[in-house]
């Protein structure tokens, strides 16, 4: 049985729907009682079963991590929202995995559950969703067999994005941080940065967009674990928030939201010259995510996962261009290596 915590949120309502699509028994848990049963009683299906486990309730929330196989957390920001839900997972003894973007909830969960995640046997996959995962998973695939990397640049060209009210909350605590992770020089730093424009080459039908640089997402984080890089930084067009709509969709239907069109691309410049490129192309950005979770999800109740436990990047978890190959069988996206 697999838990999805913030399950009446949009991210949450696409990962019930994709797992009960695939045969799945789901446990419908969050803060709002009237939500979660509300959304059961939509479903109207024998494998929904709900739970209500406010982040301060430690108790509830354990108790609703014993009873399944796998959480998949999905309410932020996650800044607020990643400690407590996390904790539980420990405590119960279930697989995690989350949708975080910000980078600081993925550090912290590296840092400070490696040991207890192994104890408990369980396996925890933080940021497994759109901005984060597919990009470690394509970092990986792109330099697989390259050597040392001197400086790996994802770039992410998003349009059409309509933000949910939690994801306009966390882009506000984003814009507004002031202590920023960074990778350079082979070592991970924490403190302000200046954020300037850039150009990243996207090849063809996007090509070389002005970009925001460094956007703060996770990959920061994750991809150093396991390409040797000694620069690693993310971007994102700066179009995607000149649209304003981006910032005043919170009550956007869900078929607004699935209107984005994405390409996430990979720029990896070997040490000595020469290099390798990759990108994934798609639409609706939530659904790519949620594909992505729900697969690793699936894979972790079946036992096809990581041998060993502890907290790991998406790659680490998975080989990464065979999960990319299946998520672009699933129509989430095309992969170009």
């Amino acid at each position: 049985m697999i838990a999805i915590y913030g399950a009446n949120g949009h991210t949450g309502r696409l990962v019930a729907a994709e797992l009960l699509d695939r045969g799945q028994e789901v446990v419908l848990a969050g803060r709002n009682s009237a939500a979660l049963h509300a959304m059961a009683d939509e479903l109207a299906s024998t494998g929904v079963q709900v739970k209500v486990a406010p982040l301060d309730d430690p108790k509830a929330l354990r108790e609703l991590a014993e009873s399944v196989a796998v959480l998949i957390h999905c309410a932020g920001p996650f800044a607020e929202t990643c400690e407590p839900v996390a904790s539980a997972a420990v405590a119960g003894g279930c697989h995690y995995l989350d949708h975080a973007v910000e980078p600081h909830p993925v550090k912290f969960l590296f840092e400070n559950y490696q040991g207890a995640a192994e104890r408990a046997g369980i396996v925890m996959i933080p940021q497994i969703s759109f901005y984060g995962g597919l990009a470690d998973l394509l970092a990986s695939a792109v330099t697989e067999g390259l050597g040392e990397v001197d400086r790996l640049t994802v770039g992410y060209s998003v349009s059409g994005w309509r933000m949910t009210p939690a994801a306009v909350r966390t882009a506000e605590l984003l814009i507004g941080e002031i202590d920023r992770i960074t990778y350079t020089g082979g070592e991970q730093r924490v403190g302000p940065v200046e954020i300037r424009n850039t150009v990243f080459p996207f090849p063809p039908p996007v090509g070389p967009r002005t970009m925001i640089a460094p956007f703060p997402s996770g990959e920061v984080v994750t991809i150093p674990r396991h390409v040797a890089a000694r620069t690693v930084e993310s971007q994102l067009t700066s179009s995607t928030f000149e649209d304003e709509r981006t910032f005043t969709s919170q009550h956007a239907t869900p078929a607004e939201r699935a209107q984005s069109d994405f390409m996430i691309a990979v720029q990896a410049v070997a040490v000595g010259g020469g290099g390798r490129n990759g990108h994934v192309r798609g639409h609706d950005i939530w659904r790519a995510g949620v594909l992505a979770s729900v697969e690793g999800a699936i894979r972790l109740v079946h036992g096809d996962g990581p041998k060993e436990p502890g907290v790991l990047s998406t790659a680490e978890a998975f080989p990464a261009e065979p999960f990319l190959r299946t998520l672009e069988a699933s129509a989430a996206l095309t992969l170009t290596l």
